[in-house]
């Protein structure tokens, strides 16, 4: 990326923090990550204060200070905060300190996974169904700008197999008996129908889909993010001050481990 448009890309970041900083409601907490590369400065939402006040609470105990940006992937995340990257030798695998707090996540359709956004890592799936955070560590996503039809594609990948699971599941079983129906009883065929379309919507609405809001498809189509993660992992602040810093860590050169070359290490300060 060059001088001229990592610039246009903060200046449009700045804009649209200024614009939608209220979002996830008036934020009363404010930290900082003083590294070797520079200095971020942000926010704490208070939509999420389960991760608010653990991280804080972290912060304050010194639990981050001395540890490293372990995990770097270029485009999408820079990861850090494990007790067990304070110390580690080069080219060490980090990632699994014994020191993990574990909470229930906060999803929120307002704290979204935008450049810059403040989040919990967890443990996969299969062995954490409830997707509970570890706010031990912390992610902050770089991200990549999408297209419109990007974005509506992608909600199409994730609603397109629910939905069609649904169809099977309340129509396809009995469609030979509502066919026979449709032609002796219109009026009750009318009827069944009805009762499995509200069926299937019902189950719909309180199934895992995809939907992004209209704030969210401004962002991902300007400033980017990673709206992947979005539904998947908790965001619970945002960077709003030293976004430069971020990319420059995002484009470290890494190892076999997405571990940077170099070390860069950090010391969290609740403001």
């Amino acid at each position: 990326m060059t001088h001229k448009t990592l610039a246009t890309v903060m200046a449009i970041a700045l804009s649209v923090i200024l614009a939608t900083g209220t979002q996830c409601a008036a934020q009363s907490r404010r930290f900082e990550i003083v590294t070797n590369m520079g200095t971020m400065r942000g926010m704490l939402y208070d939509a999420t204060p389960g991760h608010r006040d653990a991280f804080i609470k972290l912060a304050k105990e010194g639990h981050f200070d001395g540890t490293l940006f372990y995990r770097v992937v270029k485009n999408f995340v820079i990861q850090g905060g494990s007790s067990d990257s304070r110390d580690a030798k080069p080219g060490q695998h980090i990632g699994y300190g014994d020191d993990a707090v574990n909470i229930d996540s906060e999803f929120t359709p307002q704290c979204y996974h935008k450049f810059g956004a403040l989040c919990a890592p967890r443990q996969p799936d299969k062995v954490n169904v409830f997707k509970t955070s570890d706010v031990s560590q912390f992610y902050i996503v770089r991200g990549q700008v999408y297209t419109e039809d990007y974005l509506t594609k992608y909600e199409k990948s994730i609603n397109n197999p629910i939905k069609n699971g649904l169809y099977k599941l309340y129509y396809t079983p009995y469609k030979p008996e509502l066919d026979a129906l449709k032609q002796t009883d219109p009026a009750e065929w009318k009827r069944r129908m009805k009762e499995i379309k509200d069926r299937i919507d019902m189950e719909y609405r309180i199934s895992k889909y995809k939907e992004f809001t209209a704030r969210q498809r401004a962002d991902y189509t300007s400033i980017g993010g990673a709206p992947q993660l979005d539904g998947e992992y908790t965001v619970f602040g945002e960077i709003t001050e030293g976004l430069d810093v971020l990319v420059k860590i995002n484009n470290l050169s890494v190892d076999a481990n997405s571990r940077p070359h170099k070390d860069v290490r950090m010391t969290v300060r609740i403001l």
